[in-house]
């Protein structure tokens, strides 16, 4: 049989204790800070959409909502009416 060792119990000091947690919400506070740092700058200027963008946008929206009613429409669970 393997003898164990008994390790004393580590007591902190609730001053000690106290001192760890502020030093670990200052870490805390540095690494967002320096997160938000690198998500603010933009490696690029912004580009104004030209109108041909526009356009092509615009018919992309328009054929996935073509492409939505048609899949309802022909959908056997959707009751369709004829006028």
């Amino acid at each position: 049989m393997a003898k164990t060792r008994d390790c004393p119990p580590i007591f902190l000091h609730k001053d000690s204790a106290s001192m760890v947690m502020m030093g670990l919400g200052r870490l805390v506070v540095t690494l967002k800070s320096k997160v938000r740092s690198l998500k603010m700058k933009k490696p690029y200027d912004k580009m104004e959409k030209t109108e041909s963008m526009r356009v092509e946008i615009r018919s992309r929206k328009a054929r996935k909502l073509i492409e939505e009613t048609l899949k309802i429409a022909d959908s056997p669970k959707t009751k369709s009416f004829a006028f």
